[in-house]
C-alpha cells in the first residue's frame, strides 16, 4: 500500500524538479529581451506604389466605364500596367537579393 504512494510521490518530485530546476538555476542571470524584427517594412515608395496600384485602375474604370462597354480595354489599360509594374518589381527585387 505504501509502495504505490511512494512511487507516485517520487514521480511527482521528478516532474517538479524537471519543471522548476531550470527556472531556479537561471534566476540570477539576465535575459536579453528578444527584439521582433518586422518581416516586411513598408517604405514611402512602397506606399506610393500600393496607392497608385489602387488609384490607376479606379481612374481608368471611371474613364472607360467597362460595365457599359467592353471589358477588354479596361483589362489592358487598367489592370495591365499594374500587373506589369508589380511583375517587374518582383523580378528586379529577386536579382537584387541574389547580389547581396
Amino acid at each position: 500500500m505504501f509502495t504505490g504512494i511512494q512511487e507516485i510521490l517520487v514521480l511527482v518530485a521528478i516532474i517538479l524538479v524537471i519543471l522548476f530546476l531550470p527556472r531556479i538555476l537561471n534566476r540570477g542571470k539576465e535575459r536579453k529581451p528578444l527584439e521582433a524584427k518586422p518581416a516586411f517594412v513598408v517604405t514611402g515608395k512602397m506606399r506610393l506604389a500600393i496607392a497608385a496600384s489602387l488609384l490607376w485602375p479606379a481612374a481608368i474604370a471611371a474613364y472607360i466605364q467597362p460595365w457599359k462597354h467592353d471589358l477588354v480595354p479596361f483589362l489592358y489599360l487598367g489592370l495591365g500596367p499594374v500587373a506589369l509594374g508589380w511583375t517587374l518589381y518582383w523580378v528586379f527585387s529577386g536579382f537584387r537579393k541574389k547580389k547581396s
